[in-house]
């Protein structure tokens, strides 16, 4: 799918369904494929890391998870269909997997969480096969040996669908330094979406998440941890928006 500039990188302006479509294409296509998503928060990453921006440039889909990007792009003149967020498309894409047999392998989460998303998902959808899940020992990107143990997990499985629920940016880094090291056709970098499929966490409200205020609602939920995150790291999205803003000499 052909991308376009935003800000400091490059999106797929697609909807929902386009990208449900893609990711089966790719499958068939049985070559090895990636897909990120951006959301405040990753794009203000970019902006200082010089790696994770080359990781989403080269991605085969990126995806724009967040309204505030939504709000950004129509004031840029370049408007996105519409927010497609990892954790909406992967239910979507595991009740595609159970209907057309796609196997799926979850990784992340603490301990025992990947494997409860695990029971839920079957128990939702009696027809999917999830082959395997693993939790990373906390730290595992610097352990080579554990990064190998994953590797071989994912190997011994085979899946079609790698869901990659590591947090931003260790899951993006680990899918593009070990993509050619594990054998899955999609890898899907989807941060906390372990948590909602096992049930540990709650999504906000539906009409929350179209008006742009799901941030809030999990700041009620995590204050302490997410503070920091939503009102001093996420106000630099003001900047980065006059600074990439079309027309403008940066």
């Amino acid at each position: 799918m052909k991308k376009i500039q935003f800000l400091n990188t490059f999106v797929n302006n697609c909807t929902m369904d386009e990208c449900l479509d893609a990711v089966e294409e790719m499958i068939a296509a049985e070559k090895k494929s990636y897909i990120v998503a951006v959301n405040v928060d990753v794009i203000i990453k970019i902006e200082k890391d010089n790696f994770l921006k080359k990781i989403t440039d080269e991605a085969d889909m990126v995806l724009v998870d967040g309204k505030p990007l939504i709000w950004i792009a129509k004031k840029h003149k370049k408007p996105i269909y519409e927010k497609v967020s990892g954790s909406d498309m992967v239910p979507l894409l595991c009740g595609r997997a159970a209907d057309k047999g796609y196997s799926v392998f979850i990784l992340g989460g603490k301990d025992g969480v990947a494997e409860k998303a695990k029971i839920k998902l079957e128990e939702k959808y009696p027809q999917i096969n999830v082959v395997g899940t693993y939790a990373p020992a906390f730290g595992f990107e610097k352990d080579a040996a554990e990064v190998e143990r994953i590797n071989t997990s994912i190997n011994e499985a085979r899946p079609d669908i790698l869901l990659a629920c590591l947090g931003c940016p260790k899951q993006e880094k680990f899918v593009y330094e070990n993509i050619d090291k594990y054998e899955a056709k999609v890898s899907v970098c989807a941060g906390a979406t372990v948590d909602f499929l096992a049930g540990n966490v709650k999504r906000a409200p539906r009409w929350m998440s179209n008006h742009g205020l799901e941030w809030l609602y999990r700041f009620f939920k995590e204050p302490a941890r997410l503070f920091k995150r939503y009102f001093i790291d996420d106000i630099k999205i003001f900047r980065l928006a006059r600074k990439y803003k079309p027309g403008r000499n940066k």
